[in-house]
């Protein structure tokens, strides 16, 4: 049968490998020669597995045995035989691991990560690594040492970041699903950016053990899917407590507060911070529609307040380079990665970094290292987790009056290629309304909001697919709508996405 990758989604693609409509293996290759196909534009793969199509091999006879009543339990496992992108900055045993940096260019992983042990067991096939901003320090893939990530609907813009690679190849058909990692927005911006759905999950809700750790407190890893039903069933996979990761949690941990809603959660827009002048119409405009298409569903939605989130941005551009300033100091060219010798051993440390380590994640490190330096640390780092603890108490103040708050998920569609990257301030601006969910642990996921007016592939609208290099100026790019819940609470984000995208 013909695979018509553009309207595969994990359940189709699942139903059709055990319907023996195709196998693993012919599909995997579908994804390989459309990997051929695009990723030398948009370079969104930095490599590709050899050893794909053996591992779809294994799918198949698992497949086999399960089609001849050999294995029953099989049928439930959705992520069987399924391709799938891993972000750079995940571990998987044997294979180079670089997160993007010269730094770790030629540095193999010795174990798994947690979720790539869980991808493995049920039998996902793992296409390549993608790429991203450098140790995930960005918001376009700009910063990645191996060049920027296109986007795949106008490839004179960017994909977003960190995790721009693994958006662009769910969005050009180069994976069914991807993993990224969300510090600050590193999934739901690319997501919004490239017209994909995007998950950044509960914080402890998926296991650290195995991702390059940015932000320790606020990191998370999280699925892309063309669908809500894609990323819902990745963290069916790879969510759950880890005994290699303190912080994860059991799904027991949070007691979902039942929904305040009549029949519907009850939704709530900060109206007061949706009024700056860095918003472009265009993304208003879309959110507008969006809260009215579920208003028209049936949900009721309020108006709140939520005093301190204007904040959020400054607090974070404080804890975030703090915890990079920690992390970072074990890439010091001695134990691991990228050596360079000078005339010591502090040399040899200097000389390392300078060639191993691009300007942006510099950039952090002085600041989160100026940040933590005597006589600094009350004044800046304490006072900025102070204030995060405001933040999220404004956040659950408001969860007792509605079940979801909506926001747009970036203040613009995706910029051009060049337009940002030498203006931090400008770019750190494309996390304002991303950065809450990960100062506050909350779920959030982005949802596209006008795939019936992007177009399609052949430049005409009224389909849903990338676009090659066109002149996008006058057409819509792809923008999301970004849903928040209380803690632990994924599901009320799979229902009220689901019912938005009509899944």
């Amino acid at each position: 049968m013909n695979i018509n990758l553009t309207e595969l989604t994990v359940k189709t693609a699942h139903d059709h490998l055990m319907n023996g409509d195709f196998t693993a293996v012919e599909l995997t290759q579908a994804y390989l020669d459309e990997i051929a196909k695009r990723n030398g534009e948009l370079n969104a793969y930095l490599e590709v597995f050899s050893d794909a199509l053996e591992s779809a091999k294994k799918a198949d006879e698992r497949i086999g045995a399960y089609r001849a009543g050999k294995a029953d339990h099989e049928a439930s496992n959705m992520l069987l035989g399924i391709p799938v992108a891993v972000k750079d900055n995940i571990l998987i045993k044997g294979k180079v691991a670089s997160a993007a940096s010269k730094m770790l260019e030629n540095y193999h992983a010795t174990y798994d990560a947690t979720v790539i042990s869980k991808l493995e067991k049920a039998g996902a096939v793992f296409l390549g690594r993608t790429n991203m901003d450098e140790f995930a320090m960005g918001g376009s893939t700009e910063n990645s040492a191996y060049g920027p990530t296109r986007n795949p609907y106008d490839t004179t813009r960017v994909a977003g970041g960190s995790s721009g690679g693994s958006a662009a190849v769910v969005a050009a058909n180069m994976a069914l699903v991807a993993l990224g990692s969300d510090t600050g927005g590193s999934i739901r911006q690319p997501a919004s950016f490239c017209g994909v759905v995007g998950l950044k999950p509960t914080y402890g809700r998926v296991s650290r053990y195995g991702v390059m750790a940015m932000g320790s407190s606020l990191d998370q890893i999280g699925p892309f899917g063309k669908t809500v039903g894609d990323c819902e069933e990745v963290m069916k996979v790879i969510g759950g407590q880890d005994i290699k990761d303190g912080t994860t949690i059991t799904d027991e941990t949070y007691v979902t507060v039942p929904l305040l809603g009549k029949s519907k959660p009850t939704i709530g827009v900060p109206r007061h911070f949706l009024g700056g002048d860095g918003i472009s119409k265009e993304v208003m405009d879309t959110f507008n529609a969006s809260v009215a298409k579920l208003e028209k569903a049936g949900y009721e939605v309020k108006e709140i307040k939520l005093p301190n989130i204007s904040y959020s941005l400054l607090v974070y551009y404080i804890v975030m380079p703090a915890e990079v300033s920690a992390n970072m100091a074990r890439f010091d060219g001695m134990r691991f990665g990228l050596h360079r010798d000078g005339k010591n051993g502090i040399e040899d440390y200097f000389e390392s970094r300078r060639a191993g380590l691009g300007r942006e994640v510099i950039r952090r490190i002085l600041l989160g290292t100026y940040v933590l330096s005597s006589g600094y640390y009350d004044a800046y780092y304490n006072r900025a987790n102070a204030v995060r603890q405001m933040i999220t108490q404004d956040f659950l103040e408001a969860f007792k009056s509605v079940d979801i708050i909506m926001t747009p998920t970036a203040p613009s569609p995706a910029f051009r290629i060049g337009e940002k990257v030498s203006d931090p301030m400008a770019m750190y601006l494309e996390d304002i309304f991303t950065v809450t969910a990960n100062l506050t642990g909350l779920p959030a996921i982005s949802i596209p909001a006008n795939r019936e007016t992007q177009r399609g592939l052949d430049g005409q609208g009224g389909d849903t697919g990338p676009g090659n290099n066109i002149d996008r100026e006058n057409a819509s790019l792809p923008i999301g709508v970004q849903i928040t819940a209380r803690h632990g609470d994924e599901k009320t984000l799979y229902d009220v996405g689901k019912e938005l995208l009509g899944e």
